[in-house]
């Protein structure tokens, strides 16, 4: 469901919008804001809501992990996108499960006409890291959907 308006957003964007993402803002076009959920050291698992403004996405990336591994995406809020490389896009609603395996070279973010929101659960594995790569340029994304 697309959401424009920020304060409708607001209220549909039940796991809060969080803070600027400022430690990974190299890695998106736009700003995105992080609210974590859980602290991974205390239960092993992390949890974070992620919150993309209208057109932000983050750059394409690899999780890596010698087992294990992985990122699993829960959609809440607004509505986004998901790519894998050499796949059609995926279009993100609320109630979108998205399982990405390690090893696979992946992007997600909103859609460039709403604000976008989704849980993001690093799945547990040994040797686990993230490789950020290039961003997703703006003709390809201005030719989705």
């Amino acid at each position: 469901m697309k959401i424009q308006d920020k304060e409708t957003f607001d209220k549909a964007n039940v796991f809060g919008q969080g803070q600027a993402n400022n430690a990974y803002a190299q890695y998106f076009i736009g700003n995105s804001y992080l609210n974590p959920l859980t602290d991974p050291k205390e239960c092993g698992v992390g949890l974070a809501n992620v919150t993309f403004e209208p057109g932000c996405r983050n750059n394409w990336h690899i999780h890596h992990a010698k087992t294990g591994g992985g990122q699993i995406l829960v959609c809440t809020a607004g509505s986004g996108w998901y790519q894998e490389e050499g796949k059609e896009p995926v279009s993100l609603e609320p109630g979108t499960v998205i399982v990405i395996p390690a090893e696979v070279k992946h992007w997600h973010g909103a859609k460039a006409d709403s604000w976008f929101s989704h849980i993001a659960f690093e799945a547990p594995g040994t040797e686990t890291s993230n490789e950020w790569l290039e961003p997703v340029d703006d003709e390809t994304y201005a030719n989705l959907g």
